[in-house]
């Protein structure tokens, strides 16, 4: 929450709103491990690791079990005022936009500075939104 300078009641902040807060990147508030701005989160490549090690590998580096380049996340849909929920990544991939849940144990790690994502995806979440 934040306070507009010689606005002191709600009637004055009407005229405020749907209007947007900007702040300069350097001022924006350090957030607590895990937690993300959304604005950091668009634009990061996603990456998919296998669900499951290679039972067969001709090297401590197969391919089998590099991480392969799934899309890149457009927007984050967010639960609305009083709804619960899990943020949703909107994904584009080569085949279409996908939705995968901002969870740990899917979303396994988040480099913002690095803009990736790697992601464990569970078994028919691939084809979940496909009509």
């Amino acid at each position: 929450m934040f306070h507009l300078e010689d606005v002191n009641s709600i009637s004055e902040a009407e005229k405020f709103r749907g209007l947007d807060v900007l702040l300069p990147f350097e001022q924006r508030v350090t957030l607590p491990a895990g937690q993300y701005f959304l604005s950091d989160l668009i634009g990061c490549s996603v990456f998919e690791n296998p669900t499951s090690p290679s039972r067969v590998s001709s090297s401590p580096c197969s391919l089998a079990e590099a991480p392969s380049v799934l899309g890149t996340v457009t927007d984050v849909q967010t639960p609305g005022e009083g709804i619960s929920g899990t943020p949703l990544l909107e994904v584009e991939t080569s085949n279409g936009e996908i939705l995968i849940p901002l969870a740990v144990d899917i979303c396994t790690k988040i480099d913002t500075m690095a803009r990736r994502i790697d992601v464990v995806l569970p078994e028919g979440l691939r084809d979940l939104n496909r009509e």
